[in-house]
């Protein structure tokens, strides 16, 4: 019985060994020489255009047909203007973004509407409970979606609220350097593209929209709307006040950064505090049984195995 397995494990081995090798071969050792060549000669905007322009040659079949389907949905145009703000907000900036949404929309209504119609079959035959089933599956998945995006739009918002510290340390620097603040801000943009892809994105979209001719305060303010994060609406006005007036732009940037340093130190604490509760159940539900068994398990077979015996002896 030694042998076979003796044998095994010299093929495992060996055979780990090999594909490690393999790997490391052809797909680590390019990839660490690619890193050290540093970045690629065209830039994200190049990237961007060029991905756009791929995408109108090459349409994708499943969000043409999802365009399609949500053109056809009525809608008002208070609802229209709110969800585009909140694909916006998500990073969907596209033109099809909101046809394809709502044809998502009705995509999940008919499948909810088939799961309501398979669960019908296996409840009650009650006509209210069966109707109530199929309103409320219907009603889900058209709900489900807004829900999602919301999500989205709340993750997208607390990625851009973390890394603004690092941008504005980027800015003070430039700014403090002589550079002013449409080339700070372009400078931010083109350095925080690998670290922080989201607010870097938001960034150069100001950009683009100071070389297309909009005013300053007016792409900072679009700036603070496209994005919905109430840190960046204090930042923006910081900067117009501070173009307004004259003032120092260093110095408010500076203090503006240390107090949102200090802000999100302190929301770590605020979570780190709620741990102790937020761990009661838990421990109430699943670390505590586990505990009682293994501390009083021995005893109760005990109990079992001596006591029972003895008591119906005597009974």
């Amino acid at each position: 019985m030694a042998d076979p397995l003796i044998f095994a494990i010299f093929c495992f081995l060996s055979l780990m060994a090999i594909l490690s090798w393999v790997g490391y071969r052809i797909y680590y050792r390019p990839g660490r020489f690619l890193k050290q060549l540093g970045a690629p000669v065209i830039t994200g905007e190049q990237q961007a255009v060029a991905a756009a322009s791929a995408g109108e040659r090459q349409a994708n079949p499943m969000v043409e047909m999802l365009t399609r389907i949500g053109s056809s949905v009525p809608s008002s145009e208070a609802e229209l203007a709110s969800l585009k703000t909140n694909l916006i907000r998500a990073g969907f900036r596209s033109e099809k973004a909101l046809p394809v949404f709502y044809g998502i929309r009705l995509i999940c209504v008919v499948i909810m509407l088939v799961v309501s119609l398979v669960l019908q079959v296996r409840m009650p035959s009650n006509p209210v409970m069966s109707v109530a089933l199929l309103v409320f599956g219907c009603a889900a998945g058209w709900i489900l979606p807004r829900t999602f995006l919301e999500k989205k739009v709340a993750r997208r918002q607390e990625t851009l609220r973390l890394s603004l510290p690092d941008a504005l340390d980027l800015m003070v620097v430039s700014v403090e350097a002589g550079l002013g603040l449409d080339q700070a801000i372009s400078h931010v943009a083109a350095e925080l593209d690998v670290a922080h892809p989201e607010l870097s994105e938001e960034l150069s979209l100001v950009m683009l929209e100071m070389r297309a001719g909009k005013r300053r305060q007016d792409a900072l303010r679009n700036f603070g709307e496209r994005t919905g994060e109430p840190e960046i609406k204090k930042l923006v006005a910081i900067l117009i006040q501070n173009d307004r007036f004259g003032t120092s732009m260093g110095e408010s940037l500076r203090t503006h950064s240390d107090f949102m340093r200090t802000r999100r130190r302190q929301e770590a604490e605020e979570r780190a505090g709620k741990v102790g509760v937020k761990l009661v159940f838990p421990i109430f539900f699943f670390i505590l049984p586990s505990m009682l068994i293994v501390a009083a398990g021995p005893g109760i077979l005990q109990i079992f195995k001596y006591l029972f015996p003895m008591m119906k002896s005597m009974g």
